[in-house]
């Protein structure tokens, strides 16, 4: 009887190790995919927005260049949750709609 549950046991540890490796290099292609499979957000590639005026075009291209699969204005009065995405992009406004920040969350 204890030479099964030794085997059982041998047997389970030998499948929760298959499970933890891996063969393919993905992530090692794509440093910017999460785990999720949404790529993270680079602020610094937005910064070109700062200074102008919120549009729905500026939106966009700062989106598609920081990779992000959201984006959004913020105004000084705008109520946000406190949730972190790193596929979001942020950018901050002033009152008159000029972009002041640019950020990820």
């Amino acid at each position: 009887m204890p030479l099964k549950f030794a085997s059982l046991g041998a047997l389970m540890a030998v499948v929760m190790l298959a499970g933890c490796s891996t063969t393919s290099s993905e992530s090692a292609k794509d440093p910017v995919a999460t785990d999720a499979g949404h790529s993270r957000c680079e602020a610094k590639a937005a910064e070109f927005a700062i200074g102008k005026k919120a549009s729905p075009e500026l939106l966009d291209q700062a989106r598609a260049k920081a990779g992000a699969q959201n984006a959004r204005f913020l105004k000084p009065t705008d109520m946000i949750t406190l949730e972190y995405r790193s596929d979001r992009l942020n950018l901050n406004t002033d009152n008159n709609l000029v972009v002041t920040r640019v950020n990820c969350g």
